[in-house]
């Protein structure tokens, strides 16, 4: 009787074909469970997957056979590619390779780029995987050793005027000195203003004396820069100034106590978004040096990085700003009750929750800084989609623009794809599950 009891209450707790001690049917686990649901879930949704399938059967064997089928690997010209079987020529890939990853680079010193390239991923690992250890002294090496070290490695010193002289590097040498001491002085006193104004004057001294003599290796000209080599420079420079510049704009805009401060911001911000990048690019290009004293000028990646950083900026900060805005009034009240001035509260509460809330559209305005790189070859430059451009048009490779434009949407997918799928993991990890 307890028996029948028990099993009335085990069929009561469990539906029929649920218990625990039961798996489900095939049917409804698995693979097969997935296709019956999202698939063939009703008529009109298996008739769009069978017209689909279709549509696969009539593209994917074709391109498979051109990709990879009857493709040429190795070739020294357009005739070694007709020649082949048809289809595509990954030879002239091959051929023009060095070219494409490293434009016009002196030969003998790839290993500086490789170089740079292996530092930043091997520091950025720790920051991007939050399981790996040495995250912080990553963070800062990236922040504020790697920019240096890699522009050390890449170029060799950058000259600054006020360098020049052997007057200025006493001034230098003085001021940095100076600076040192306010800084030591603030950490012994346990004053934080001092300390963050003398390491930072301090810092600015040491990376000036860097630029001017870099690592001691020759200089290489910014003009020798093209393909994916400086595709990746502009990119990752562009991401790195402009993320932090957007910040302090979209603060500055709604900073209503400080009336110049805020229409300042909102000048640069509206003047920029009301203008395309290619505008930027030509003013950067054309109209900035006219303003330097004679005599002096920058290179055509400054003036395009400069150019770009500014226009992301403007573009990224009212990314920022509707972050901020969608944070409930009631957090700010919470710093405030908790005794915490406008920078701690800003800090320590208001942004983390914001930068969180605007992952997407941050991570968009990245993407568009990738593939807005190759605007840069209106001013002149080779970056990898003009590199290539130049290369179908050459007499040896004439006919092959299906390859090297299939090379380099691939090349920027990869980049773009993996922004993407890191963004979409970060906001799952960052996600507490509360929600406005």
């Amino acid at each position: 009787m307890s028996t029948d009891r028990h099993h009335e209450k085990d069929q009561k707790t469990f539906p029929p074909g649920s218990h625990p001690s039961m798996l489900p049917p095939v049917s409804e686990r698995g693979v097969i469970r997935w296709v019956r649901e999202s698939l063939f879930n009703n008529w009109y949704n298996s008739i769009a997957t069978l017209f689909g399938l279709y549509i696969l059967w009539l593209v994917i064997p074709p391109a498979w056979d051109w990709l990879i089928g009857s493709a040429t690997w190795e070739a020294q010209s357009n005739k070694d590619c007709r020649a082949g079987a048809g289809g595509a020529c990954w030879g002239f890939i091959k051929a023009r390779f060095i070219l494409f990853m490293y434009g016009f680079y002196d030969n003998e010193s790839l290993w500086r780029p490789n170089l740079a390239g292996i530092l930043l991923v091997l520091f950025s690992l720790p920051i991007v995987v939050p399981k790996l250890k040495g995250t912080r002294y990553c963070a800062i090496f990236m922040i504020f050793a790697y920019p240096w070290i890699a522009v050390g490695l890449l170029g060799g010193p950058v000259k600054f005027f006020i360098m020049g002289t052997s007057i200025g590097v006493l001034i230098a040498i003085a001021i940095g000195l100076i600076a040192f001491w306010f800084g030591v002085s603030g950490h012994k006193k346990n004053d934080a203003l001092g300390k963050s104004v003398g390491f930072g004057v301090a810092y600015i001294i040491v990376v000036m004396f860097f630029l001017n003599w870099g690592l001691g290796l020759p200089a290489i000209e910014t003009s020798k820069f093209g393909g994916l080599l400086l595709t990746l420079v502009l990119a990752i420079t562009s991401i790195a100034v402009s993320l932090p510049l957007s910040i302090l704009l979209a603060l500055g805009r709604r900073a209503n106590g400080l009336p110049v401060v805020m229409y300042f911001c909102i000048m640069i911000i509206e003047l920029f978004r009301a203008v395309p990048l290619i505008t930027v690019l030509f003013m950067a290009q054309y109209m900035i040096p006219l303003f330097l004293p004679q005599g002096y000028s920058f290179d055509d990646v400054i003036m395009a990085l400069i150019g770009m950083i500014i226009f992301f900026a403007a573009y990224m900060a009212e990314v920022v700003r509707g972050g901020l805005q969608a944070i409930p009034k009631g957090q700010y009240e919470a710093a405030d009750s908790m005794g915490l001035n406008y920078f701690k509260s800003m800090r320590l509460i208001v942004l983390p929750q914001a930068l969180k809330i605007v992952i997407p559209g941050i991570v968009s305005t990245f993407i568009a800084i990738t593939k807005d790189t190759s605007l840069v070859m209106i001013i002149g430059l080779f970056d990898l989609l003009s590199i290539t451009k130049s290369s179908i048009t050459d007499a040896k490779w004439l006919g092959l623009e299906w390859e090297g434009y299939t090379f380099v949407a691939l090349v920027f997918w990869i980049l773009c794809f993996s922004m993407s799928r890191y963004s979409q993991w970060l906001e799952k990890r960052l996600d507490t599950g509360h929600r406005s």
